[in-house]
């Protein structure tokens, strides 16, 4: 969400002015969206319990349309609750739309390939998958496509979507939101800044640095840690904040990474502002208290929700979200003053 009046943030203006050359493909798209969003039945069951395994069924009978069975693979790691709020949204999605929802994860690249071909041997009727670690999904995704499945990006890896053979790409552009983050931290008066970085080799994560270290005016460390191992995440920012205490602003790439941020902080004594891409009920909490400074949200929700639906329109009406272009669903920056807002969309887990 943006916010309005004199609170408006430098990088909700950044990414106003990075969307306006292809809004006339993107929001006509996003608004068609919108309102089959608004129409959304109640979600079905169906889902993922522990990295690598697989759980269906999250179909159900909101139209009278012939049953498809749809596959999202993703990179999630395991705890990472940004999955659930994007299965939250595609399980809705599928319940609309009488869509069998089978969902799959691996955060090592070719394990996640292995999952794709899986769903390609299964035959779906659409697949679903992101581009943390392209170089390994390239050829799985291009056989899927040679198959017939039509496909959908999410959340990673946008620039490599369409070489892919991908319908469309829907998330939000890294490097803007990474931007975004260098800007409001200009704003706050930081001087030096270390970004988290939970996945080697994830390259969303890496241009989310990249892009707050572009616009940040002072200087940004980077520091790469075990995002499956939370205690070590923690004791790794923790020694480099103990080691140098000019830093005054972590960035956390994810929501559960900033909770360990603000516990490295407490112990480090250090007088660093926390910031974190992502939302969560901790980081919503985190925000009202003051222990996060703002949050960089892409809406996850949506990137779920908007994929199966855009497989059940190409598959019953023939369309094409996007334009070409990726369907933005972020960024935007949250502060605690959208706190009240939101909670109850945090509470239900669709935001």
């Amino acid at each position: 969400m943006a916010r309005g009046g004199d609170a408006r943030t430098a990088g909700a203006r950044t990414v106003r002015a990075a969307r306006a050359a292809r809004a006339a493909r993107t929001v006509p798209a996003l608004l068609t969206a919108a309102a089959l969003l608004a129409t959304a039945a109640c979600s079905g069951s169906g889902g993922k319990d522990g990295e690598g395994r697989e759980s269906g069924d999250g179909g159900g009978k909101g139209v009278g349309t012939e049953r498809m069975t749809v596959a999202m693979v993703t990179h999630a790691g395991e705890g990472d609750t940004f999955w659930d709020i994007v299965k939250s949204g595609a399980e809705q999605a599928a319940a609309k739309d009488n869509v069998e929802f089978l969902y799959s994860a691996d955060k090592e690249g070719d394990e996640q390939a292995q999952l794709v071909q899986t769903a390609v041997d299964r035959e779906v009727d659409g697949l679903i998958v992101t581009l943390a670690k392209p170089k390994a999904l390239e050829s799985v995704v291009k056989k899927a496509v040679r198959a017939g499945i039509p496909v959908v990006t999410i959340n990673s890896g946008a620039r490599h979507s369409e070489p892919l053979g991908a319908l469309s790409h829907i998330g939000q552009d890294e490097s803007v939101a990474g931007e975004a983050v260098g800007e409001e931290l200009n704003r706050e008066g930081r001087e030096k800044a270390l970004c988290v970085i939970h996945e080697q080799g994830n390259v969303s994560l890496e241009e989310r640095c990249a892009g707050a270290a572009k616009t940040f005016d002072g200087s940004m460390d980077l520091l790469n840690v075990d995002g499956t191992n939370m205690p070590s995440t923690q004791s790794s920012v923790e020694a480099k904040l103990q080691a140098d205490q000019d830093i005054d602003a972590v960035v956390a790439l994810g929501a559960p990474f900033a909770a360990a941020a603000v516990k490295a902080k407490e112990n480090a004594g250090s007088r660093a502002q926390i910031a974190t891409f992502d939302l969560n009920a901790s980081v919503v909490k985190a925000l009202r208290a003051g222990d996060v400074r703002f949050a960089v949200d892409q809406q996850p929700y949506l990137q779920g929700y908007l994929a199966v639906d855009e497989l059940w329109l190409h598959r019953t009406n023939a369309n094409v979200l996007g334009g070409g272009e990726p369907v933005l669903t972020g960024p935007a920056v949250v502060t605690e003053k959208d706190v009240p807002r939101l909670e109850k969309y945090i509470e239900r887990g669709t935001r």
